[in-house]
């Protein structure tokens, strides 16, 4: 692999890295509220994430390959569910574990960027009502505070929610759906376009889905467990902005050397003649109206995977012979 030269150009202090959400690679996450779903059957989840690539054992090889391809810095989460497995109990033992990785990091010469939360939950946070209920903003920033107070001197740069938005682009998945569903009368697959692995397609599977999600979380009602990638509602958007505000002053309260912030999930919205507004209310959603509340952020974490293509109707297919990617951006 071609090393990244660190003095090719780039100015003294330029980070180029890596990323993993802690779920993605860690396994044995048992008391998060994607583990719960995975084991439902059937599941939302294309796979269950098991023990995935044993990160959580085999991170000093992971970090030594990432500084071994020239690379200077790795943003990986940590995991809330192993932080705080049942409510108001914290785990001694998982904040001696991300200490490890993040000194690991350090005398390998890799800055560290921490992810407080990456899309997962622990489970008891959606049995109290998840990402719809406003007490979720409290908890969340009482376990940032808590990491802060515990590791406060091994962080530097923190995003405390990932893809904040990406509820919103979900929820407008799930609508196309619906409404391709109702006109075609069937079950075809609806492609998304976000990379989180879910099922969003197969409607003639919907029903069966949704009795495993109740059974996942003890028989709950589907319509009341609101995890981070459920469809979400504009108070649910609140909710999600408030627990960043709270758990960024939170850490500032306890280490204000931290630079803070969040991350969205952006798309590049390219207006064609008569699609200007289009465009702008496209960009309000996804961007804008989030600004307001990040004002005292140190940074804003953009992650952009594709055009779009904005017309007078709407959002377009990318044109005939664009390049693609896999997932078809």
């Amino acid at each position: 692999m071609q090393k990244f030269d660190k003095g090719g150009g780039f100015p003294p202090g330029f980070l180029l890295g890596a990323a993993t959400a802690a779920h993605q690679v860690e396994g044995g996450n048992i008391h998060s509220d994607f583990w719960a779903m995975e084991q439902s059957e059937p599941s939302m989840f294309k796979e269950p994430s098991g023990g995935c690539a044993d990160h959580y054992n085999r991170y000093t090889e992971d970090i030594d390959l990432l500084a071994g391809a020239g690379l200077n810095a790795y943003r990986f989460s940590i995991e809330w569910a192993r932080i705080e497995p049942e409510k108001g109990v914290f785990e001694q033992k998982e904040i001696d574990h991300y200490r490890a990785v993040l000194r690991y990091c350090r005398k390998n010469g890799v800055a560290p960027v921490v992810t407080m939360h990456h899309f997962s939950s622990p489970k008891w946070l959606i049995m109290e009502g998840g990402w719809e209920n406003e007490t979720t903003a409290d908890y969340f920033a009482a376990y940032c505070e808590y990491v802060a107070r515990e590791l406060g001197n091994e962080l530097e740069y923190v995003c405390t929610i990932n893809e904040a938005n990406m509820g919103l682009q979900l929820q407008k998945i799930a609508q196309a759906m619906m409404a391709k569903m109702a006109a075609a009368k069937n079950g075809d697959t609806q492609k998304g376009e976000v990379q989180v692995g879910v099922n969003t397609g197969m409607a003639s599977q919907m029903a069966a889905r949704m009795a495993g999600l109740s059974k996942a979380f003890g028989g709950m009602n589907p319509q009341q467990i609101h995890h981070f990638l459920s469809g979400r509602t504009p108070e649910g958007d609140k909710v999600i902005i408030r627990a960043h505000e709270k758990a960024r002053d939170a850490m500032k309260a306890v280490c204000p050397q931290l630079k803070i912030g969040m991350t969205l999930s952006l798309h590049d919205f390219q207006a064609l003649p008569g699609g200007e507004a289009n465009a702008e209310a496209e960009y309000d959603e996804e961007l804008l109206h989030y600004l307001p509340h990040l004002q005292n952020d140190d940074f804003i974490g953009v992650q952009n995977y594709s055009r779009k293509l904005v017309g007078p109707e709407g959002t377009l297919p990318p044109p005939d012979g664009a390049e693609l990617t896999q997932m078809g951006y």
